[in-house]
């Protein structure tokens, strides 16, 4: 399940295998157990034409690919797949038959790669994960969300029916659930994080997960976020990063690149942590 390929590692540090057990197997019966969702469907691949037509048994989207951390590395019989607005990897991971796909940055960009994804594919359940920023001290770079609630800056609010005791989430070390605010932006300033946590009660924000969420609801198919937290409240993201981010083509995001590493060759390290980050959750 791809829920406990996402938690194991921070909750070994906690050094409580049963604690383990309880953390993975609910997360994992949320998505298996919520009433609605559609049936695995197929889809059309760029490779493996000749093999049999890819019943998906779930979808994980990312909106870039540096946020998917080698989950794609890790798909056995992997294909490659493209569509308008969206591009992926299908294949299948500890037994179960998944799609990795990249939306792009943005809630538009997301909301429109997400149907595009559940009317080629019909995934049963699809998981919105990758990079969020925290809007608060507790935290820090390189923790887990187990998102229970989504709101926006509308005030439309989408709860996710994660049924996850809080008390052993908390438990564990570098695993916190908790609410998730998308925002069209990238929040920069200590000031502003601070300000978007006292006003919608939120842990961390993120450009995309509203959209997916929403889409999901319209769409009867069932839902889960997990944001990995790239930068805590106190943490300055990198210009070129932020940049990347901003950048929605891929050429854009391949000039900001290689214009960032001649004018400052350490971004490569940067931009490198937030892949490590990825891996290591």
């Amino acid at each position: 399940m791809l829920l406990r390929w996402l938690v194991t590692q921070y909750v070994r540090q906690a050094a409580q295998e049963k604690l383990r057990e309880v953390v993975v197997d609910t997360a994992r019966q949320h998505l298996e157990n919520q009433t609605g969702g559609g049936h695995s469907g197929g889809g059309r691949h760029e490779a493996g034409e000749a093999d049999e037509p890819f019943v998906c048994g779930g979808a994980v989207l990312f909106a870039l690919g540096i946020e998917a951390g080698g989950l794609n590395d890790l798909l056995q019989q992997a294909r490659t797949s493209r569509g308008p607005g969206w591009k992926g990897t299908s294949g299948n991971l500890r037994g179960r038959s998944l799609l990795v796909a990249e939306t792009g940055v943005g809630q538009s960009s997301a909301a429109e790669a997400t149907r595009r994804l559940i009317d080629e594919f019909k995934p049963p359940w699809i998981v919105s994960t990758g990079f969020a920023g925290s809007l608060t001290p507790d935290i820090r770079r390189g923790g887990i969300v187990l998102v229970d609630n989504i709101v926006d800056e509308h005030g439309e609010q989408i709860d996710t029916g994660l049924a996850i005791d809080p008390a052993t989430v908390s438990a564990a070390r570098g695993v916190f659930m908790g609410r998730l605010l998308t925002v069209d932006r990238l929040v920069r300033r200590r000031e502003e994080r601070a300000r978007l946590a006292e006003t919608y009660s939120a842990d961390v924000c993120d450009m995309e997960t509203m959209a997916v969420a929403r889409v999901c609801r319209e769409r009867g198919v069932r839902f889960l976020a997990v944001r990995i937290v790239s930068d805590g409240i106190d943490d300055a993201m990198p210009e070129e990063v932020e940049k990347l981010l901003d950048r929605p083509s891929l050429a854009g995001k391949l000039g900001i690149a290689a214009g960032a590493m001649f004018r400052r060759p350490s971004v490569v390290k940067d931009m490198w942590k937030l892949r490590e980050t990825a891996i290591a959750t």
